[in-house]
């Protein structure tokens, strides 16, 4: 009889590493890596560990460096900065991307095949959990990609099929049920000292893959053949079936501890302030966060998100020609070091105010009850919970200060986040999300080509990718070489070339044929 076989390609020693892993790395050579190990062989609580911590450590690196740079949070204008935010985005950029999160969900599916065979079915929901979380940013990063046929080890398949993303989402959603399922069942986490998000509270976790079931409901709530808003409401509508995070205390949130190993990726020993301060912050952030002139306003959580230079804000032109590149940088605001650069500082992964935004766009688009009144109340409660959040890093910033009821409430009134002053609750719903997903993963950028807002601007020196907005990253020469059949079958299902034009199916521009962007002025 064959022996299953699963790699763990970055359990290691200390939660923070990661194995070493060549840029061509892909799930064709997932599933022939040699660092294999037999079934039954790993505690699924051991692949939890390794999976979880290195998941949400390299996602924490990916915002910094692609993230942020693609949406125009930031734009690293600095003398040594690299050219994301230009939209030169290369092979070992793609490929990297596409390793760690091959593997991670490796490591998930293993979790998940160990937690059947030890009848641990609280590790095997958790597993099923993660392993949606993090084929979700492989999909709607890249398109189509294999789900069915990935890590089959046991079936002698190297080059497996890509589904398409329809068909991803759908299998997607069958884990969700089926981890939603275990949930209800009340199983017991072995080893909840492990787990710094929920201690090992099935509850909490429930909670949680339900709120990424609506998460990912939204994202192709677009393509009408998903019957989304039916599932939408079925979900709001029976909260004992389906929980979801109900309030802040509750959110998808890595309380890490500063005490080894249990560091933030970002902690000083390895991020210098010199470093943060590279990626200037983007005008495009700053402009939905500050009015000047007669009716100026300021967003209370800027002063916790950034730093002013000279007493003003400024903010950079991403994507600007590398010849203005200087003038660009020279006085502009940068990421607050002291707030997000610590031993201890949270990673965050969805939070109550994206459940709120969510069942905001759900109640304005009609998904369910209530209407414009029920929609503005889960708006305000968005905005306040985001406040919030970053209230709680206050004490942390340089710049003393708090973010308190009363400025919530002038900024809810205001024209930057008030519902009365803004007409069009589509766009600001949008904008205000984008704001709340600074420091998310790739959410913002998975939410800008879903919505189309905010408006982006493509700067001068976007001429890498022809001037235009990338839609998707591309699939890794290593895949397209060892797998090349399958590649072009998605290809050319996703009716496109391997480059970033070719949009994701979900997206704004796949389902309307346009993506609004403005061309900076030269």
């Amino acid at each position: 009889m064959k022996i299953k076989k699963y790699t763990i390609g970055i359990l290691t020693a200390s939660l923070i590493a990661t194995s070493s892993v060549s840029c061509s790395d892909s799930f064709e050579s997932i599933n022939t890596d040699p660092n294999e190990t037999p079934m039954g062989m790993l505690n699924p609580y051991g692949v939890f560990e390794a999976m979880f911590y290195g998941y949400v450590n390299r996602s924490l690196a990916f915002t910094r460096q692609y993230n942020n740079e693609l949406v125009q949070f930031t734009a690293c204008t600095g003398s040594n900065g690299n050219d994301i935010h230009r939209y030169s985005i290369n092979n070992s950029n793609v490929s990297t991307i596409w390793t760690y999160y091959a593997r991670y969900a490796a490591n998930a599916d293993h979790m998940v095949q160990l937690g059947i065979t030890k009848n641990e079915p609280a590790a095997q929901a958790v597993g099923l959990t993660l392993k949606v979380l993090i084929m979700s940013n492989l999909t709607d990063l890249f398109g189509d990609v294999p789900y069915r046929e990935a890590f089959q080890h046991d079936q002698d398949n190297w080059t497996p099929a890509f589904d398409s993303q329809k068909d991803v989402y759908e299998q997607m959603f069958a884990d969700l049920e089926a981890a939603n399922n275990l949930y209800a069942k009340s199983p017991v986490f072995a080893k909840p000292s492990i787990d710094l998000m929920y201690g090992g509270n099935m509850t909490l976790w429930q909670k949680f893959n339900n709120s990424l079931y609506l998460r990912l409901l939204m994202r192709v709530s677009g393509r009408t053949e998903m019957g989304a808003d039916t599932k939408i409401a079925e979900i709001v509508s029976n909260s004992s079936k389906y929980p979801i995070i109900s309030s802040e205390s509750e959110s998808a949130t890595v309380k890490y501890t500063g005490i080894d190993p249990y560091f933030n990726n970002f902690r000083p020993s390895n991020t210098t302030e010199t470093q943060v301060k590279a990626n200037k912050i983007a005008k495009t952030l700053l402009n939905l966060m500050l009015l000047t002139g007669r009716d100026s306003e300021e967003d209370p959580r800027l002063t916790t998100m950034a730093i002013q230079r000279a007493g003003d804000w400024k903010g950079v032109q991403g994507g600007c020609a590398i010849s203005d590149a200087r003038l660009e940088d020279d006085g502009a605001s940068y990421p607050n070091y002291a707030v997000l650069v610590r031993d201890a500082a949270p990673a965050w992964i969805l939070d109550y105010s994206e459940v709120q935004f969510i069942l905001a766009e759900a109640a304005l688009k009609g998904y369910i009850t209530g209407g414009e009144s029920t929609a503005r109340t889960h708006y305000e409660n968005a905005v306040t919970a985001s406040c919030r959040k970053w209230g709680q890093l206050t004490q942390y910033s340089s710049e003393k200060y708090q973010i308190t009821d009363e400025r919530i409430a002038d900024l809810l009134a205001g024209k930057l986040a008030g519902w009365d002053e803004n007409s069009d609750h589509d766009i600001l719903i949008a904008n205000q999300k984008f704001i709340s997903l600074f420091w998310i993963g790739f959410e913002a950028y998975h939410e800008l080509r879903r919505t189309g807002y905010p408006v982006i601007t493509i700067g001068n020196g976007c001429s890498y990718n022809n001037f235009e907005y990338p839609q998707r990253l591309y699939y890794p020469t290593n895949t397209v070489g060892s797998n090349s059949t399958n590649v072009q079958i998605a290809l050319d299902r996703m009716g496109g070339e391997n480059n970033l034009h070719t949009s994701v199916w979900w997206s704004y521009k796949a389902i309307n044929g346009t993506f609004t962007a403005v061309r900076q002025q030269k």
